[in-house]
């Protein structure tokens, strides 16, 4: 393989959209693009006026781009490969490593995956150099090797991890739709039926702190909490993903309970603060110290499990923003949020709406369990098929 120079352009010289010429920027292959680069679905940024550089090599279908850097090094020495061009043109720029196969061993659609396979980055790993942040250069890739087949059977192997990857594409858009299907049946259920009981937080329940008095010497093992990433990222935690925290017999925490909802305390933005999520397991955990948890008492009031949907709302979050305080930081101002007043549907309403809304979400969690299938099936193939 044949490798050419790159530009050095940073995404204050990129911009989507223009007839200029595109670059392919090295954080693009790390997160947003495919292995097989398809110009005529997938999209790259354009260069600026007046930032094209003076020397380039335009890119060929059947080029393969690397990621040279990467903290990850499973992530160094990421590829992708230019399958259709569609005729435009491109370049590779920062921390790229630009290959091309100018003997024409390969067909176009075997390399990007070949130079994803298991065994190759087992050499990568290797060779990779660095502590914090792990770099290849193109000398680095004399040192490696991959198997060629027949280009008969490599048209064969593309083809079917090709169509592996369409799938698992079409299986993300299934899931992007339901996700956005339950959020835009969740704010209209509550426009018909929201405001139906007027309450407060501190009406539904008590409030309590996250941990307190540990140092980073307790962490790692001991007994579960709830971290503020699972908080941040579900709008329910059920008893997975927990982390570990050392608690002695007597030691006061306070503990969370099921139907219990809790918010993060803090974010740099005022859009962040307040994420919600519910508890909705029976194992004893404790809550990570930038969170706070509150205790459902009220169930005449409220449904526990409909909170988890109710705190998503766009309704809820424009609630929020107000008691988000601070310049760099913003903190929520738990006792004003707490007092005041929110409106929620009627009890057997909040049951039906959580009824309809869980049924999608389980839909959703099967379709998800589809989509880390095929990404085993694929992973399993890039094993067993590059030896």
């Amino acid at each position: 393989m044949d490798f050419y120079s790159t530009n050095s352009l940073s995404w204050d010289k990129l911009e989507y959209g223009t007839d200029a010429i595109q670059n392919l920027h090295y954080g693009l292959i790390h997160v947003g693009l495919p292995t097989m680069i398809d110009l005529s679905k997938d999209k790259l940024p354009n260069i600026t006026n007046g930032n094209t550089p003076k020397n380039y090599e335009l890119c060929q279908e059947g080029d393969i781009a690397f990621a040279d850097a990467s903290e990850d090094t499973n992530e160094v020495a990421k590829a992708v490969e230019f399958y259709k061009l569609k005729g435009k043109d491109v370049i590779c720029g920062l921390h790229t490593i630009h290959g091309r196969d100018n003997q024409q061993k390969t067909v176009v659609g075997y390399k990007g995956y070949a130079f994803s396979s298991t065994a190759f980055h087992h050499q990568i790993r290797r060779i990779a150099q660095g502590t914090k942040i792990y770099s290849i250069n193109s000398k680095n890739f004399f040192e490696c090797y991959i198997g060629i087949p027949s280009k008969e059977e490599q048209k064969k192997i593309a083809t079917l991890l090709r169509l592996i990857d369409e799938r698992i594409v079409t299986q993300n858009k299934i899931i992007d739709k339901l996700q956005s299907l339950i959020r835009g049946l969740n704010d209209f259920l509550y426009t018909q039926y929201g405001g139906e009981v007027l309450t407060s937080f501190a009406e539904l329940g008590t409030s309590y702190s996250g941990l307190s008095g540990k140092s980073a010497q307790d962490f790692g093992s001991g007994k579960p909490f709830i971290t503020y990433l699972n908080v941040y990222s579900n709008n329910v935690i059920k008893e997975n993903d927990f982390q570990y925290v050392a608690i002695k017999d007597d030691e006061k925490q306070n503990v969370v309970k099921y139907g219990d909802v809790l918010f993060t305390l803090s974010s740099e933005t005022p859009e962040e603060v307040g994420i919600g999520s519910v508890y909705l397991g029976k194992e004893k955990v404790y809550l990570n110290s930038f969170c706070f948890g509150i205790h459902i008492t009220n169930t005449e009031v409220a449904f526990p499990p409909y909170l988890s949907y109710y705190v998503s709302l766009t309704a809820f979050r424009k609630f929020i923003y107000p008691y988000a305080q601070g310049s760099t930081r913003f903190n929520l101002c738990k006792a004003d949020f707490e007092k005041a007043s929110i409106k929620l549907p009627t009890l057997e309403n909040q049951k039906r709406i959580y009824s309809v809304l869980e049924h999608i979400d389980c839909k959703i969690e099967t379709e998800r369990q589809m989509l880390n299938l095929y990404n085993s099936q694929k992973q399993y193939l890039l094993r067993q098929m590059f030896i």
